[in-house]
């Protein structure tokens, strides 16, 4: 019977946590959906800004007549420092999304060693926080509470420290990571140089209506464009790697849910079964006594 006691707990138990782990699943869901929203709606201004400057990067480095010069334009192929923003969650329960992030940085860390460059990291999320604290890795920046309710003035924050350094040389390039939203089942790891600006892979047609001059108030509205650019990439990776979470963890407790259901299934027949085999040797005790007293 003390066995029949401990599988019908082992039930009860298995039971509660599968409750919890649906409920956690339709949480996420539901967050899941404000999130995509987000993140759809800012990735075509994201994807377009990327586009204007990189094209204006590939003009310039086209056009090479002292008209235009900029640092962030300037593609440098023996970095010095490095600066690495990442962006993991603040909260556990979604499976390897977090992993996928570290394993990106720890992988950037390693080959920038071999090739003697200082790799600063600017952690956003506590998860990221933890991981890199355990192991004894120096954080430059930490922000803590800003994966879960991400904004705009938070990315600028973020964003304009790690710029701040690179127009004063103290870096050479600025790098983004996160893990993005793909789809409601998969995210997609985004590594993303933020400086020197890149100009894309494939070369522009020449008849691109894009034209550089020097003309006065010129470098303003590129500096202009140029901090939208850095605050809103920013952003969007935020609330890009967001919407990821939220997937991420709604798969997760789905799957966590249905193990829990198997494991009740599994249970269930075992307590059937030690239940039958308690029926039937109580049942032969009451024969053997009965045969005993005639």
């Amino acid at each position: 019977m003390a066995n029949l006691k401990e599988i019908k707990r082992k039930i009860k138990s298995v039971q509660n946590t599968q409750k919890t782990t649906r409920a956690m699943k339709l949480v996420s869901t539901a967050k899941l959906k404000r999130a995509e929203m987000a993140a759809k709606q800012s990735r075509v201004y994201a994807v377009k800004i990327n586009e204007v400057l990189s094209e204006i990067a590939y003009k310039i480095n086209q056009y090479k007549n002292g008209s235009i010069e900029s640092r962030f334009f300037t593609n440098n192929d023996a970095p010095k420092t490095i600066d690495v923003v990442f962006v993991t969650a603040d909260k556990g329960l979604c499976g390897g999304f977090n992993i996928q992030t570290i394993k990106a940085v720890r992988n950037l860390l390693k080959d920038a060693e071999k090739q003697n460059i200082k790799v600063r990291l600017r952690a956003v999320g506590r998860k990221g926080m933890a991981f890199f604290n355990f192991q004894g890795v120096e954080l430059l920046t930490s922000y803590a509470g800003v994966s879960s309710n991400p904004s705009y003035e938070k990315a600028q924050e973020i964003i304009k420290a790690a710029i701040d350094d690179f127009i004063e040389g103290k870096t050479d390039k600025v790098i983004l990571i996160h893990n993005g939203y793909k789809n409601m089942i998969s995210q997609e790891l985004k590594i993303s140089d933020i400086v020197p600006v890149q100009p894309p892979l494939q070369a522009l047609e020449t008849s691109s209506l894009m034209e550089l001059e020097p003309e006065e108030g010129g470098e303003e509205i590129l500096d202009a464009l140029l901090q939208k650019y850095f605050e809103y990439n920013m952003y969007y990776a935020l609330i890009d790697s967001l919407a990821a979470e939220h997937s991420a963890r709604m798969q997760a407790m789905e799957n966590a849910t249905n193990n829990a259901k198997e494991r009740v299934g599994i249970l269930t027949l075992a307590y059937n079964k030690a239940r039958q085999e308690s029926i039937t040797t109580e049942l032969i005790e009451i024969i053997s006594g009965v045969e005993s007293m005639k």
